[in-house]
């Protein structure tokens, strides 16, 4: 089995310095890196089960984004955004000293990946949109402010971890083990109470959303997606509410022009823990 190997580098931001903190596995002068990001409410051990398939063959590298796990909180919520955390990328990448890699992204995660993926003379080489696009399903950002920032905490863990594996539910099935894993990652224990592992200052940018400002970040998303030159794969979860079968046909035509692949009895999103869904990654990086 492999040990993660955790790191911290220190990246800036327009409001300062800031800590983000990454796990690493695998052989260290590997120079094939999969750079691998995860959601919005996730943390970089979503991919330790991938990381264990993967490590003997890749240097996997995954990040806890900005205001998530071991990574410093933000003094201004409205840095909680995609230009910020390609900044926070920007100064990983320069850690790994890694001259080309591969990018797997989840949901937030996918378009951070594009927005890197679209500036010149950017390393990645090939680009995994996990179930993500310029455009967004309204209605799914809707239900994804329901709960993230939301002030939950929980007097015991079996209560905390329900919590979450109700909010996780279109993940699909897990066994009772992956469900553990997907929950305790992302719960911590303070003052004798559970709560979730970010900054709540992340669900603010949800409760300003509305369909036209939502628009216009599809517009720049679009711009984005457009200028990608990286082999692209899109892989969707064949019951998610978040990218619709017609954006991933869409997708599928333009820009990089990704083979798309669905994921079935899975929504938003496939969370790479089962080996079909490895196999898919691993096929695509070789």
């Amino acid at each position: 089995m492999l040990t993660a190997r955790l790191h911290t580098v220190q990246w800036l931001s327009p409001q300062g310095l800031h800590k983000l903190a990454y796990r690493e596995w695998g052989e260290p002068d590997n120079p094939h890196v999969l750079l691998c990001v995860h959601g919005l409410t996730r943390i970089s051990a979503d991919f330790e089960a991938m990381a264990q398939n993967l490590g003997k063959d890749v240097r996997v590298v995954a990040a806890d984004m900005p205001g998530r796990g071991q990574s410093d909180w933000l003094p201004d919520p409205a840095l909680y955004a995609v230009p910020t955390y390609v900044n926070a990328c920007v100064a990983l990448v320069a850690r790994l000293n890694a001259k080309t890699l591969d990018w797997l992204g989840t949901s937030m995660g996918g378009l951070i990946g594009m927005g890197y993926a679209s500036l010149p003379n950017n390393p990645i080489r090939k680009l995994i949109l996990n179930d993500v696009g310029p455009t967004l399903n309204f209605t799914a950002l809707q239900r994804i402010g329901e709960y993230v920032g939301k002030p939950v905490k929980f007097q015991a863990l079996d209560e905390a971890r329900k919590y979450i594996r109700t909010i996780s539910q279109p993940f699909g099935p897990h066994t009772e083990s992956q469900w553990n894993d997907l929950t305790d990652s992302v719960l911590v224990q303070k003052n004798g109470e559970w709560l979730p592992h970010y900054d709540p200052a992340i669900g603010q940018a949800f409760q300003n959303l509305s369909e036209s400002t939502n628009r216009l970040h599809e517009a720049a998303l679009w711009a984005a997606y457009d200028n990608i030159k990286a082999n692209t794969l899109l892989v969707r979860g064949e019951h998610s509410d978040l990218l619709s079968p017609h954006t991933a046909e869409t997708m599928s035509q333009r820009g990089p022009k990704p083979r798309v692949i669905e994921v079935k009895g899975v929504g938003h999103a496939p969370t790479f823990m089962q080996n079909d869904q490895i196999n898919i990654v691993r096929d695509f990086l070789f």
